[in-house]
């Protein structure tokens, strides 16, 4: 059955150019492959959203459409045997009807009983089909989180069309779980010539030993004795790019801190501009406490009596 144009742009057949830009406009985002990659309703109204816009949004082109619609064809009333108008206006150019990627074989080969004898555009034009570009393919890859931080390359098994394939992913810098690549050209081979699809690589990033990520920062837990975080210290704390750096802990330092070392983060995606690193400090007591040492911290508690959840609730 053929497509309603108006009603596949959700217009009226006397709507405005501007109207008609509109709508296609705004469906075109909604049912965007890009924004649904796995809706097979999304693309398929997509697809009939381009169609109806080739026609309608060209002046002449929606004339005809207005004048011949869902009755184009050989048994049309307004053609007649040989492809000419009745009332003897002479023949239609078809191609400037429909566009110029009608495939005049394919449009009209069923007419006359199909196959290379059965066109009546010669034996080329039967066998030719309508080009159209090839589906995109989904696949999804784990990275290492150093990889996805400062980017890199991942190789990527991949089974396309019977064959495994390696394939080199260039994962570029700050990427997160959630991200998807596109490799151009790496999806499903297009018809009669048309242009092959895209591979879409969903990234997932495995998680770091002991670096945590919130957007472009790191934070990484140090942990620190009762004695250093009374008295001040010294830690060496690694850093994801540039190997371990020495950070000062003040005199006085409760667990849960957190000390920022400015641009030793994650490349933002956009700006390209390092985040921080934070070192969160997490205060350890020894596991056993022998006489000496808890009869030591009794004497601390005595000469320096605090309750930190004074006020606190």
């Amino acid at each position: 059955m053929a497509l309603d144009f108006y009603a596949v742009l959700g217009v009226k057949k006397d709507a405005s150019a501007d109207e008609l830009r509109k709508a296609y406009k705004k469906l075109s985002r909604e049912n965007h492959p890009d924004r649904k990659p796995n809706d097979s309703a999304a693309s398929e109204k997509f697809k009939q959203v381009q169609e109806a816009w080739d026609v309608l949004g060209d002046a002449t082109k929606r004339q005809q459409y207005d004048q011949f619609g869902s009755a184009f064809g050989p048994n049309g009333p307004q053609f007649q045997q040989g492809g000419q108008r009745r009332g003897g206006a002479g023949p239609v150019d078809f191609q400037e009807m429909f566009g110029g990627n009608v495939d005049l074989g394919d449009l009209l080969g069923g007419m006359f009983g199909g196959g290379a004898g059965g066109s009546p555009f010669g034996p080329q034009a039967g066998r030719r089909g309508r080009a159209a570009p090839g589906a995109n393919i989904e696949a999804e890859i784990e990275i290492p989180f150093v990889v996805a931080a400062e980017g890199g390359t991942q190789d990527l098994q991949l089974d396309h069309a019977g064959k495994r394939e390696r394939l080199s992913v260039k994962i570029p810098p700050g990427v997160s779980s959630g991200s998807v690549i596109r490799l151009a050209g790496q999806g499903q081979t297009g018809r009669s010539g048309g242009p092959a699809g895209d591979l879409l690589v969903t990234i997932k990033v495995a998680p770091h030993s002991y670096f945590r990520r919130e957007g472009s920062d790191l934070l990484i837990d140090v942990p620190i004795t009762v004695s250093e975080a009374a008295l001040g210290t010294k830690v060496e704390v690694p850093t994801l790019a540039e190997g371990p750096m020495v950070v000062t802990i003040p005199p006085g330092t409760s667990s849960g801190a957190k000390l920022r070392l400015r641009g030793k983060g994650v490349p933002d995606q956009k700006t390209r501009a390092r985040g921080d690193l934070y070192v969160v400090i997490k205060l350890v007591l020894p596991p056993k406490l022998d006489d000496a040492t808890r009869g030591f911290f009794e004497q601390i508690a005595a000469a320096a009596p605090y309750d930190p959840r004074v006020g606190l609730w």
